[in-house]
């Protein structure tokens, strides 16, 4: 069957690449996967996990490259550790990491090189085949008011009401536009609540050739012909397939949406967001947070 000839309109795939060597928080990352780095006391990936499970994910493919079993390990079974912690009455701590063996199927993918976000996302295609699938990027963290129709439920609802890959945009300074994706969504460029057709995707522009002010943050739900351009296009910088250059292609083909929603996002893979992250997630814990703000009033004096 095809990609164009697929009925099944519900989302039930999704694609974490976490291949990357994580080069911004080394040493650290010599042995530990910058997925696994931990804000708070879960793992960045747990929380990317339990996002796509909340979503109705049923199939999850881990892109993972040399040196990232971590990862893998951390989902299985370890039996003395989680004996121990059953007979010291502590198998609350555990539950977390039951609920995902039992909701989701984790399936573990090697990228052989590191060649590029678009390689990572094509390497899963034997897994995922003619379906549709989420991507979602695994350093990014995002948290919305309603935990049961996060950013990657948004998504996979547009695409089963229009059938378009969608993807997720955030207005970001102009300054920033070198960092990101940047979509071009034509003249009116305000509001994006309900959609907007995605005219072009340009990767990490100048900010004089940005067409616009909308970012790609790290979450996708693409049909599978995203497939057919991946396999299109030619490495680009640093001799690596860009994700963005498919977007593109896609785009002009007129098969791709773009989306505001309102969700908090942390880029876990930057050393400030990491920072941020753990001190605004500490802040929502009663059994951290008075200590914390004690602490915080003390170093700023206020």
């Amino acid at each position: 069957m095809t990609a164009s000839m697929n009925k099944n309109t519900k989302v039930t795939k999704a694609i974490i690449p976490a291949a990357g060597l994580g080069t911004r928080f080394f040493p650290a990352t010599k042995t530990i996967p910058k997925e696994m780095l931990p804000i708070v006391d879960k793992p960045t990936i747990l929380y990317v996990i339990e996002e796509a499970i909340q979503a109705g994910i049923e199939d999850i493919v881990l892109i993972q490259g040399r040196g990232k079993t971590a990862i893998e390990d951390f989902f299985d079974i370890s039996y003395e550790l989680e004996d121990k912690l059953v007979k010291d009455g502590k198998e609350d701590i555990l539950q977390s990491i039951h609920q995902i063996r039992s909701s989701v199927n984790i399936i573990s993918l090697r990228q052989k090189s590191a060649l590029g976000l678009g390689h990572a996302v094509r390497c899963a295609k034997p897994v995922v085949g003619d379906e549709s699938f989420a991507v979602l990027l695994g350093d990014e963290i995002t948290l919305s008011q309603n935990r049961d129709h996060n950013v990657t439920a948004f998504l996979c609802d547009q695409y089963s009401s229009t059938q378009k890959s969608s993807v997720w945009v955030l207005p970001i300074d102009p300054k920033d536009s070198h960092k990101y994706g940047i979509v071009d969504v034509g003249p009116d460029k305000q509001n994006l609540a309900s959609g907007k057709t995605v005219l072009g995707v340009v990767e990490k522009p100048a900010t004089d050739k940005a067409p616009s002010h909308w970012a790609l943050p790290g979450r996708y739900v693409f049909d599978a012909k995203i497939f057919d351009y991946l396999d299109k296009i030619e490495a680009g910088k640093n001799g690596e397939i860009q994700l963005s250059d498919a977007m593109n292609l896609l785009a002009q083909a007129g098969g791709l949406n773009a989306y505001s929603f309102d969700s908090r996002r942390y880029d876990a893979g930057d050393k400030l967001g990491f920072l941020i992250a753990n001190v605004d997630l500490a802040l929502e814990r009663e059994d951290l947070r008075e200590d914390l703000l004690q602490y915080l009033k003390g170093k700023l004096k206020l």
